[in-house]
């Protein structure tokens, strides 16, 4: 009887992970508030921070310290014009992003 950690297939999936990515980005969503952030973007689209800023009860310094995590990750990208900064998420990385835990 084999498991399917003696198959030679399921060795080779988990050889074509970016550990190092993969673990990039869970990180970035490891704490509550920036799950709670990415799941907002992904919902709405496009936010101006203000409106992030309303979405959780927290300081918008706070919430600023958040989306940079994200932005770090490459899950969110920013753009500003005159005044504002307007968020939304990097659809190619939240697809990269799971593609690698699917390859788990």
């Amino acid at each position: 009887m084999t498991t399917c950690c003696d198959s030679r297939a399921a060795g080779e999936a988990v050889m074509a992970i970016d550990a190092e990515d993969l673990a990039r980005m869970c990180k970035a969503l490891g704490h509550p508030a920036r799950v709670q952030l990415l799941k907002y973007l992904s919902a709405y689209g496009a936010c101006y921070f203000g409106n992030l800023a309303e979405v959780l009860p927290l300081a918008a310094s706070t919430i600023s310290q958040h989306i940079t995590v994200l932005k770090d990750a490459g899950l969110i990208c920013g753009s500003s014009d005159e005044q504002r900064v307007c968020y939304c998420v990097n659809p190619e990385r939240l697809a990269q992003l799971k593609a690698l835990i699917g390859g788990l």
